[in-house]
């Protein structure tokens, strides 16, 4: 099925993989072309259980936004864009109700990363968390989830639970009891946090791999350690604007540290003198990745590390 503003452009479906280069005029009709093929998705499997993952291409730069939104959020082009957003969310959410699937139907909205700080005005906010996009600190790291499933999912309620989108395809299958592959993985089933059981811990730790296999930081319960790295770095650098990026420092070299996430989600308290005992635990947990994945940084080769991209 095709676009009826772009009637050329092919859909995407199942395994079948179609490339197609958009013109640039094109692309401030992205966020409405994603939106007509969900909807179009939906109605056509309603009558059988379906997977839809929409992937937005904005807020991520370059921006682009459609007539529908353009200068409507006063809040600049980055802000008209979050607001074609929402109404694309809003359109999935009338079209699961019309064809009666509201009810029955998990809804989750999340993003992969934190904002591109040193695009400014056409990035977004951490909130004050540390850093941003390709850092390991909760600039980069920490994003918001929020999920909807009527009658499984208390609605209104708030999980401080430690999860990452790593452990959705493992929940995921758990809901539909599909078979997981026999290879480890590094996602957790967090079924029970959805359905709001406060005494479920389903993930207590969490590995900070970033680049090609370096392990910059490890995380239990509250207490992150943030090993010594380089990466990248936004701080002390004015951010570009209008889509053009600031400058940024891509080999920083990050010292030791130790931070308390639920007092200091800024990460802006080295701690590891309160706290030894803590420091000899996550200490062990990095020493264990290491082992296990090995580690770049460190030259640690990992036991059991397998190639990418093939099937057997």
């Amino acid at each position: 099925m095709a676009s009826s503003k772009f009637p050329d452009l092919p859909l995407i479906e199942g395994n079948k993989v179609i490339k197609y280069l958009l013109k640039p005029e094109d692309q401030d009709q992205l966020t409405t072309i994603y939106t007509e093929r969900s909807i179009d998705f939906i109605n056509r499997n309603k009558k059988k259980p379906f997977f839809l993952y929409l992937a937005h291409s904005m807020p991520h730069v370059p921006l682009h936004v459609s007539d529908k939104f353009r200068g409507k959020s006063k809040q600049g082009l980055y802000g008209d864009v979050m607001m074609e957003i929402d109404w694309s969310v809003g359109e999935i959410m009338k079209a699961l109700k019309k064809n009666g699937l509201e009810e029955n139907t998990l809804v989750i909205f999340t993003s992969d990363n934190g904002p591109w700080l040193n695009y400014g005005n056409h990035a977004g906010t951490t909130g004050g968390l540390r850093e941003g996009k390709g850092t390991s600190f909760e600039g980069g790291q920490r994003v918001a989830c929020i999920m909807r499933w009527p009658d499984v999912i208390p609605a209104g309620s708030i999980c401080n639970k430690l999860s990452s989108t790593i452990d959705i395809l493992p929940t995921l299958a758990h809901i539909s009891n599909a078979a997981l592959p026999q290879n480890k993985i590094d996602g957790i089933n967090i079924f029970s946090l959805l359905q709001g059981d406060k005494e479920a811990n389903p993930r207590n730790s969490f590995l900070y791999y970033y680049r090609e296999n370096s392990l910059e930081a490890v995380r239990n319960s509250n207490f992150k350690l943030v090993l010594p790295h380089p990466g990248r770095s936004y701080e002390g650098f004015l951010p570009g604007n209008d889509g053009k990026p600031g400058k940024v420092n891509e080999q920083r070299q990050f010292e030791q540290g130790l931070y308390d996430l639920r007092r200091d989600p800024g990460e802006r308290y080295d701690v590891q003198e309160l706290y030894p005992e803590i420091m000899a635990e996550l200490m062990q947990l990095a020493e264990d990745a290491r082992k296990d994945l090995g580690d770049e940084i460190t030259s640690h080769p990992g036991e059991n590390r397998r190639k990418i991209g093939n099937i057997e």
